[in-house]
């Protein structure tokens, strides 16, 4: 009896110390070798920035263009209610825009678009070299077409976004169809440390 009882004791203190893994309702690029700079980059304010200015935040990184007609407003949009819905721990999140398109989207360009969403929401911009570095390194297609002439040309593009943790990881790719409630339990996850 006392052997049985030892046994139950040792597996009950085993069982104590073992934490189940997160499971995202995104897909989980945790240990991925890509995805880890954005070098050449400035803000909507015309400082320079890169992924580790934000250590300690969750950071959503979104590539798009402010002439995009549907997935880039949609997307930023969705994020706005993100952050909305994760309340007071919405100032532990930065949104990242970053432009495909350099030769329109300037810095006033992307003040005037980008924090219309959200005051928090920072728009990038490099030029065309650090444009395609940043599109290779994190695998992001974009393709320039003719378009109207009301519009130039418009770009296609890849349509999810990455998420880094706090710790400046890249963790989680979201698609551009996942709920606002995925995207913030998923979130409220990586800001917990999970």
């Amino acid at each position: 009896m006392r052997r049985l009882a030892i046994l139950l004791l040792c597996l009950a203190l085993a069982g104590c110390g073992a934490r189940e893994p997160a499971v995202f309702r995104s897909t989980d690029l945790s240990g991925a070798d890509f995805g880890r700079a954005l070098v050449g980059f400035s803000d909507h304010h015309g400082t320079p920035r890169t992924l580790a200015d934000f250590k300690g935040q969750a950071v959503i990184v979104f590539f798009g263009y402010t002439r995009c007609p549907d997935v880039c407003p949609t997307t930023l949009a969705r994020f706005a209610e993100v952050l909305k819905t994760l309340g007071s721990d919405a100032p532990r999140v930065q949104v990242l825009f970053v432009t495909l398109d350099p030769e329109r989207d300037t810095a006033a360009k992307l003040a005037a678009y980008v924090p219309w969403f959200d005051r928090s929401f920072i728009g990038l911009y490099g030029d065309a070299a650090a444009t395609a570095a940043a599109a290779r390194e994190f695998k992001v297609f974009f393709e320039r077409r003719p378009g109207s002439a009301a519009l130039g040309y418009s770009i296609d593009h890849s349509a999810g976004a990455y998420v880094f943790d706090p710790a400046g990881r890249l963790r989680l790719y979201v698609k551009d169809d996942a709920s606002v409630d995925a995207v913030a339990g998923d979130l409220k996850m990586l800001l917990a440390g999970k």
